[in-house]
């Protein structure tokens, strides 16, 4: 297979690795908003038909999945900075493919919460490997383009998930999953490795995908942990704005009741054009710093529109879910901020765990929230730990060096 480099063939926005990576993600985001909608006819189909039953066994399962994907960030990274990037792009889409197909042949739930596990660990590589493999083969100036690519295309796959979900069988939902990843894998003959990888891989003294390096060095540790931080924000809105909606509209005086799976459908929605937003104008006005700034005052009016609100309708309400997801759509900047950030050396194990933990970040959210709110009051405590998690963003970005053209071929002194 021919060397393909970051100075000749992979100039162009169409070439294989960004039309894979982007497909890839698409896949990823279809699996993970899937179970959201299947979790209570799969769990049914199961036996199990009690309410509380139907609670306990979902939070199970979505934690054996989170478990998966924080410890497969991890896993995948290293595995991304030591093998290559293709290697854990294409492993990835691979168990996530898999574990989907065995998904649909459930009978049980410890089978379940297993299967659950291994697809998480399969989907935390992929957007990550993506991400590092873009990032390299693309020319600084366009990359990007590249990533905001990546991630409108593969923030649509949730539209899919909806729809696969609301017309065809639980079980064949989790087939059709499996088999687009399945499809994705014959494309592999057309992507090639990251020039900076291959080059970087034939110097012998240079130590790569050393995890716990991010924790030894003081300045990287604070830059690492910056970058995590970055990103709370757009998971504070998925985790408890979104998936608590149906409670935020009766604390909010709505007469009509909310939908939580309506309410995931619109904020995806606007999350792709966001995505595509925040893109698109990082490049346009050569700053990722300024395009985060900018979504996090964003996100803030909103967020305040959704709390002090009273009495929506219930159109309006989703109009601001729309909103929501359109504020937060700046995943794709942080990601790439990520990437930039880090040298060669270790630049797809950052590029993997961080937002990998940003996703785990709902845990410590949820809990703070859920034990919260009874003292304090939903909306207060919302107000609370969003106020919180904007300033420590936007104190983040600040802090954080401009990457816009940077160039990343250079490695970090492990």
């Amino acid at each position: 297979m021919a060397e393909l480099t970051s100075s000749s063939r992979a100039t162009s926005l169409f070439n294989t690795a960004v039309i894979v990576a982007a497909l890839g993600y698409f896949v990823d985001i279809y699996d993970l908003v899937l179970f959201s909608i299947v979790r209570i006819p799969s769990l049914k189909a199961l036996g199990i038909t009690d309410q509380a039953a139907l609670l306990e066994k979902g939070v199970l399962l979505l934690n054996m999945q989170m478990l998966g994907m924080l410890l497969g960030g991890i896993a995948w990274g290293i595995l991304g900075d030591k093998r290559g990037r293709l290697s854990v792009l294409f492993g990835s889409i691979f168990l996530y493919s898999v574990a989907n197909i065995m998904n649909g042949f459930v009978t049980d739930l410890p089978m379940y919460a297993f299967l659950r596990f291994v697809a998480g660990v399969g989907l935390a590589g992929e957007l990550g490997a993506g991400i590092t493999l873009v990032s390299e083969v693309l020319p600084k100036e366009k990359r990007g383009y590249g990533t905001m690519m990546v991630a409108t295309i593969g923030i649509s796959g949730a539209i899919l998930a909806g729809f696969v979900g609301e017309y065809f069988g639980w079980r064949t939902a989790y087939f059709i999953g499996g088999g687009l990843g399945g499809l994705l894998l014959f494309l592999r003959i057309g992507v090639y490795e990251s020039g900076m990888f291959k080059t970087l891989k034939s110097t012998q003294h240079v130590t790569r995908g050393n995890f716990l390096s991010l924790f030894t060095n003081l300045s990287r540790f604070w830059k690492y942990l910056k970058c995590i931080l970055i990103g709370v924000p757009i998971w504070y809105v998925i985790g408890i704005l979104i998936t608590f909606s149906p409670e935020f509209g009766v604390a909010l005086g709505m007469t009509e009741p909310v939908s939580a799976a309506k309410a995931i459908a619109f904020s995806y929605l606007g999350l792709v054009f966001g995505d595509f937003a925040s893109g698109y104008l990082s490049q346009r006005f050569r700053s990722r710093r300024s395009i985060v700034l900018v979504s996090l005052a964003l996100l803030t009016v909103f967020i305040a529109v959704y709390l002090l609100g009273n009495g929506f309708s219930l159109d309006l309400f989703y109009t601001l879910c729309v909103g929501l997801g359109f504020a937060s759509g700046y995943w794709a900047v942080f990601v790439t901020i990520a990437a930039e950030q880090f040298g060669t050396n270790i630049r797809a194990t950052v590029t993997t765990t961080v937002p990998n933990f940003v996703r785990g970040a709902v845990v410590p959210l949820t809990l703070a929230f859920q034990g919260l709110k009874d003292s304090f009051g939903l909306v207060p405590t919302a107000a609370l730990l969003g106020a919180l998690s904007l300033v420590v963003a936007a104190v983040s970005i600040l802090t954080l060096e401009e990457t816009y053209a940077k160039d990343l071929d250079y490695t970090e002194p492990l």
